[in-house]
């Protein structure tokens, strides 16, 4: 396997669940270790935050649409984006 979102080479496997979750544990620990080693930083989780350029057009028929299902933009986009990667 390998954890997803973290750009550096973590990889790990295994035959069963548990040890599955054993290497994943001691893959994070080595990644850990190794990033202390080169004194780098590991890589954080995503903050939640996206900052996003569309054009005023859109942006408006958003605050619309967001609006009339008594939500805010940042709800309706989140709902959104869920959902598209839901199906994909």
């Amino acid at each position: 396997g390998h954890i997803a979102g973290i750009r550096d080479v973590v990889g790990f496997h295994g035959e069963s669940v548990a040890e599955l979750r054993s290497a994943f544990e001691e893959a994070v620990d080595d990644y850990l270790e190794t990033c202390a080693i080169l004194g780098k930083e590991p890589q954080k989780s995503y903050s939640g935050k996206l900052m996003l350029r569309i054009p005023p057009d859109i942006h408006a028929a958003v605050a619309t649409a967001a609006e009339t299902r008594g939500k805010s933009i940042n709800q309706l986009v989140a709902e959104i984006l869920n959902q598209t990667v839901r199906d994909h």
